[in-house]
This record gives structure tokens, sequence and C-alpha cells, in this order.
């Protein structure tokens, strides 16, 4: 009977292929300033709808998260995530999860498993990540109402250090 790896090891494994996905084709990761037009993209909604970005977020902050179900971080971040997304949606909030090289019915499993309720996108072969340059896991970029690049957390922040970046983004007048 094969023996299934060590959780660390299923996560290394994990990691080592999204950095391959993320490698792949020999392109170089775009650096993203402050400042700069986020990258758009087309992809599809975790319900299979189609999804235009930034067009679909006109007029809205967005923190925009890159997470896989195997990130040891995304977890309790999601969870943390979805309280500060349920207290500022109404003035404008809004939070789209990336999922990146995994399977719908995988990232369905890990939302549905977690509860959020904030909108879910996937990115089976990591053209949206590499995109925006992502190299790891978790990785959140804020986009400002105007759509350009604002704030960016690499790694895993708490529930205050993502509330303090979407209220100031969300305080500024157009």
């Amino acid at each position: 009977m094969a023996r299934r790896p060590p959780h660390a090891l299923t996560a290394a494994l994990g990691l080592g292929g999204i950095v391959l996905l993320l490698a792949a084709c020999g392109e170089t990761s775009p650096q993203l300033r402050t400042g700069d037009p986020a990258p758009g993209f087309t992809t599809r909604y975790l319900d299979g709808t189609s999804l235009d970005f930034p067009e679909a977020y006109r007029n809205r902050v967005v923190a925009l998260r890159f997470w896989a179900d195997w990130c040891r971080f995304c977890r309790e971040e999601m969870k943390a995530v979805e309280s500060v997304y349920q207290r500022h949606r109404a003035a404008g909030l809004a939070v789209l999860a990336v999922n990146v090289g995994q399977s719908q019915a995988v990232a369905e499993g890990f939302v549905r498993g977690i509860g959020v309720s904030y909108d879910v996108a996937l990115d089976p072969d990591a053209t949206v990540a590499r995109r925006y340059g992502v190299s790891a896991l978790p990785v959140t970029y804020f986009v400002d109402r105007q759509g350009r690049v604002r704030d960016k957390i690499l790694g895993e922040a708490s529930a205050d250090v993502f509330e303090r970046i979407a209220t100031a983004l969300l305080d500024e007048r157009p």
C-alpha cells in the first residue's frame, strides 16, 4: 500500500508545482509598483461565470488575494479576511480570492469548508498569478477605486493589517 507523504512534504510539493507553473515559458515576472494600473485579466469565478478584471470591480477597492489549499497560512487568513469584508463591503470593499493552479473541485471544497462569502476565481494554469508577479503564496494586492495597485501584503497578514490598508483606501475620495 502506498504511503501518503506528510503534510509538510505535500505542501512543499504543491509549492514546487506552483513555482514551476509561475516560472514556465521563461517569462519574467512583472515588477508592479504602487500607482501602476492593475493588470487586467479574464478568467472564471468559482461558479463558472466569466470574470473580466478590473472592469467587474469598477469604483470599488479590491483586495486581490492569491491562494491555494495547500498554503499553510491561507486557511486562517482567508477566514480573518471574511470578517473585514463583512464590515466594509457596503462601503465598497471587494475581495477577489484567486485560486492558483488547482481544479474547481479542490478550490470549491476548500472555500465551502472555511465558509467565505467573498468572490473566488480560478487561475488553473497560473496565468493571472504570473501577470501579477506572484512567486509565493499567499499574496494580496490592494487596488484602489481607480484601478491602481496601491499596496501589497506578501505572506500571512493579520485581520488588523488587512483592515488598516483596506479602510485607508476606502476613506480616500475619488
